[in-house]
């Protein structure tokens, strides 16, 4: 199973890979060397960590997901509210709202979201 957090950079070096695989793992030294001014050792060492962790594959020389990126910020943000708000997305939103006053736009958004769910 995939781990569901990522760094600063490993989240570009990620969106890298989403953005343009499949993609040769020389074509993603060049891209991270671009983007992050990081080495080819650098590169592959990274890759490697997320393969690792069940995010990526390499497989003879071609980098792929093995988790689509729409996938991964889903289970990333159910995580955080679950390590931050004990799994109560009412409290993730009091506290969220507390913060920053959602426009009329948003909040039709967000009622739009509830009503699908319950069908």
């Amino acid at each position: 199973m995939a781990e569901y957090r990522l760094g600063e950079v490993e989240s570009i070096f990620a969106d890298i890979i989403w953005k343009n695989e499949p993609l040769t793992s020389r074509r993603l030294a060049e891209l991270a060397e671009q983007r992050l001014n990081w080495k080819r050792t650098t590169t592959y060492t990274i890759l490697k960590r997320l393969c690792d962790r069940g995010l990526f594959q390499n497989q003879e020389g071609t980098v792929t997901s093995l988790v689509r990126r729409e996938e991964f910020y889903a289970r990333q943000s159910e995580q955080f509210v679950e390590d931050t708000f004990q799994g109560s997305l009412p409290a993730f939103l009091a506290a969220f709202g507390s913060r920053k006053k959602l426009s009329d736009a948003e909040i039709d958004e967000l009622q739009k979201v509830i009503d699908s769910m319950r069908g």
